[in-house]
């Protein structure tokens, strides 16, 4: 498997199973839209650092894309401007960007929605960008608590998105592997009417709770 089956695996094992594989490391917590429902998507980060309400810095980035990445849109702080929107959507298709990640808005969703082209927007207004505030191509950003670094794998599903540093790719897509394989057995047990609440002792330990705040 090269380097770009392991990311899009990633993908299909979903942003729940790999955040937790990662020891729950690399989580964007931000409340995001996903435009194109049921899309999952995982690629390498082209970043971009945007100045505050403004995306002069999304034009610029389209002649840098490669094909395969996740365009990562920040701005220093979540701010509701429509940084991306049809026109500009079409252009990162068509330079091969896999999906898009923001901390700003988007804008012409129904336009969006038939593209197809996967996109995680904190927002959705209508509320025009500027352009005159000179950002930054291919930098360290932060979003949602988490520092996204240009080549980071930028994972993103219906859940979320979620980072995942080059140098665990392998570590964690085995980790992975394991957690997928082992949920599908558990779910087979379940749906046979075996219960969670009685695996790890949490049976007792509620019980014995129980049992102590009766005698309190």
């Amino acid at each position: 498997m090269n380097e770009q089956e392991k990311i899009a695996r990633l993908a299909e094992l979903g942003t729940a199973t790999v955040y937790e594989a990662a020891g729950r490391q690399g989580l964007i917590d931000l409340p995001f839209i996903q435009i194109v429902k049921k899309s999952r998507v995982a690629g390498k980060a082209r970043t971009v650092l945007c100045g505050h309400g403004d995306n002069v810095m999304v034009h610029a980035c389209i002649e840098h894309i490669q094909p395969g990445e996740v365009v990562v849109l920040a701005q220093p702080e979540s701010y509701p401007a429509a940084l991306v929107g049809d026109l500009l959507a079409t252009q990162m298709q068509v330079a091969g960007a896999v999906g898009m990640l923001s901390n700003g808005s988007v804008r012409d969703v129904e336009e969006l929605e038939e593209m197809g082209f996967p996109i995680w927007t904190e927002f959705v207004r209508v509320r025009g960008a500027t352009k005159t505030e000179v950002g930054r191509l291919n930098v360290p950003v932060s979003m949602g608590g988490n520092i996204i670094y240009p080549g980071d794998i930028v994972v993103m599903d219906a859940d979320g998105a979620i980072t995942v540093r080059p140098d665990r790719l392998d570590e964690i897509l085995e980790k992975a592997e394991a957690r997928f394989a082992n949920e599908e057995v558990k779910r087979e047990r379940y749906q046979n009417g075996e219960r969670s609440f009685d695996e790890g002792d949490w049976r007792a330990i509620v019980d014995a709770d129980h049992q102590a705040r009766k005698v309190d």
